[in-house]
């Protein structure tokens, strides 16, 4: 399953759920008609990439935890959703640890007193790399969009880094801003 004329926001990602509330991709896909899951497959501290040192404004040799999902619809891989976390905020929290997060990564990382103020993304397209094409099941000549959110707290500093491997095929992202 393909998400055909599928537009994503992504404002309801950034907002920690409630008690009893299902996450974001759940009831996005639900208020669709779909199931929408996602899987994790890997779980760790490494040394911070480049790209990824620069969005959190790390410097020297700094780790983060990174959460490796394939977000799913209807059983089908549509998308691969890195997220990053600078270790000194994330060591030591569920964030490190495999399993589900009791209210997703966002809410835990409310309660730790990171709570999204600022979010910048930057979109591309690109063709997918052989590992992306396995694991998103894609052929050889598909491109990917490549959302990259970095989401800051009240004091700008940067909390988190996500790289969001789409596949392109039938979607479209749309933004709104509303001033308040």
């Amino acid at each position: 399953m393909r998400p055909s004329g599928w537009s994503n926001s992504s404002a309801p990602y950034i907002r920690p759920r409630r008690d009893g509330e299902p996450d974001a991709w759940t009831e996005e896909a639900a208020q669709r008609g779909h199931a929408g899951t996602n899987e994790l497959r890997e779980v760790g501290e490494i040394p911070a990439p480049p790209d990824i040192a620069r969005d959190l404004d790390l410097q020297g040799e700094q780790h983060v935890v990174v959460r490796r999902r394939i977000v799913l619809l209807d059983g089908a891989p549509i998308e691969l959703a890195d997220s990053y976390y600078p270790a000194s905020i994330a060591r030591d929290t569920p964030l490190a640890h495999p399993g589900k997060i009791r209210g997703g990564a966002v809410r835990l990382l409310a309660e730790l007193g990171h709570r999204a103020r600022k979010v910048e993304e930057t979109v591309s397209a690109r063709p997918a790399t052989a590992t992306e094409r396995g694991l998103l099941k894609l052929d050889a000549t598909d491109w990917v969009l490549v959302l990259r959110r970095v989401t800051r707290d009240s004091a700008g500093t940067p909390f988190e880094s996500t790289v969001m491997t789409m596949v392109a095929s039938g979607r479209e992202l749309r933004y709104e801003h509303e001033e308040g």
